[in-house]
């Protein structure tokens, strides 16, 4: 009973270093992907470089995909959530190294094949242990702190694209430094308080009943997710070629830190959408919000016609969806039936982060060509605004 006094909540110092760690996943993927992997596709395929950049695209999520779920669930197994981290931590940072070796489109695949099963070897198990660690009266708290991830991954690329600042063959090499020095603190130093209900497996079931299914409020979550992801993967691939069309001028480094500046806004509408929630328990209010207004960039993006308002429509876009994807990510945990099988089941959410790359790619090789990217750009706000429905509409939205 000394336990009933013992208030819900982890450490701060914890969750910071939690949000660092998640950072470093961002830093490893955000500048690579974005900016270094499509300017290496330019010199390796010429004028081919966005359909050879979908069919990179296409066969890493398939990676991810396996990854993310075949990781998780062994580090459920395993009960080592921090070993499965430091490994692919360091396989991830040795891939990415290597990668410039490649000097043809499959050997380039191949690579990433690999760097994907690696990276997620790191992630998948950190995104269980958020699970194992934070009650859900910090939820919320949490999925504001997730907001640094990809805005840490904006600024990585901003600054490895600062000019005369690093080279571009020393890019990747400030990458990995910069990974290491972002999720090792969480390894070394982090020191959870334990809640031993958050992992305590399952009661058995008994004789002759069925197997849990997936509740109702989950399949929403998960496909609202998925609709969402679809977007921003199409943002997170194509941002380049896009600005490029409007502004052959732009420089990479205005790109990254357009990036950057909008997930940085997201930092305190997450915070504090997140801090709300918790207070008030209705902690998926704030997801149907962001949703709407994301699809409402996605419609402006559509209409401009100059770079100042593709600017500030990206701007839009990019903070609202950075919101709803850092809240759902926490949110996620306080869904999942099964907390033995953890790392498993967000393996299997986090088919709504790769199989969008998979989907994504042939959109665009389809539309983008025929139609230019307004068509595209309408067909993800109309996805975004199903998402809105599908959370909206919920039987109960707490």
């Amino acid at each position: 009973m000394a336990d009933a006094d013992v208030p819900r909540r982890q450490s701060l110092p914890f969750l910071l270093l939690y949000a660092l760690a998640s950072a470093g996943g961002a830093i490893a993927y955000v500048p690579f992907l974005t900016i270094w992997l499509p300017g290496r596709m330019t010199q390796l395929a010429g004028a081919a470089d966005v359909q050879t950049l979908g069919y990179v695209t296409f066969f890493g999520a398939i990676a991810a995909s396996a990854g993310g779920i075949g990781f998780g669930w062994l580090s459920d197994l395993t009960h080592n959530r921090r070993g499965w981290i430091l490994t692919g931590l360091i396989l991830t940072i040795a891939l990415l190294l290597v990668v410039p070796l490649a000097h043809n489109i499959w050997s380039l695949v191949a690579i990433i094949v690999a760097w994907q099963l690696t990276l997620n070897m790191m992630l998948g198990p950190l995104a269980a242990w958020a699970g194992d660690c934070v009650p859900d009266e910090q939820k919320g708290l949490l999925g504001g702190l997730l907001a640094f991830s990809p805005a840490l991954g904006g600024w990585s690329g901003w600054l490895v694209t600062w000019p005369g600042l690093v080279s571009a063959e020393q890019r990747l090499v400030v990458i990995a430094l910069l990974v290491a020095s972002a999720v090792l603190p969480v390894l070394l130093l982090g020191r959870p308080r334990a809640f031993p209900d958050l992992t305590a497996p399952p009661p058995a079931r008994a004789i002759g009943e069925r197997p849990r299914r997936p509740t109702g409020p989950a399949v929403r979550m998960w496909l609202a997710r998925l609709l969402v992801q679809i977007a921003e993967a199409a943002l997170f691939a194509y941002l380049y070629f896009w600005f490029r069309s409007i502004d052959p001028g732009m420089h990479d480094n205005e790109k990254a830190r357009l990036f950057g500046m909008a997930l940085t806004i997201a930092i305190p509408i997450a915070l504090a959408s997140g801090r709300w929630a918790d207070r008030t328990n209705r902690p998926f209010v704030p997801l149907v919000a962001a949703a709407a207004v994301s699809s409402l960039g996605m419609v402006g993006m559509a209409l401009a016609t100059g770079l100042d308002a593709a600017k500030a429509s990206y701007l839009v876009f990019g903070i609202a969806s950075t919101v709803f994807l850092s809240l759902h990510s926490s949110q996620t945990l306080r869904i999942l039936p099964r907390s033995d099988r953890r790392g498993r089941d967000l393996g299997i959410f986090n088919l709504t982060n790769t199989v969008p790359s998979l989907i994504m790619p042939w959109l665009t090789i389809s539309l983008v060509p025929g139609f230019g990217f307004d068509a595209l750009f309408l067909l993800l706000a109309a996805l975004s605004a199903i998402a809105v429905l599908l959370l909206a509409t919920m039987p109960r939205l707490r």
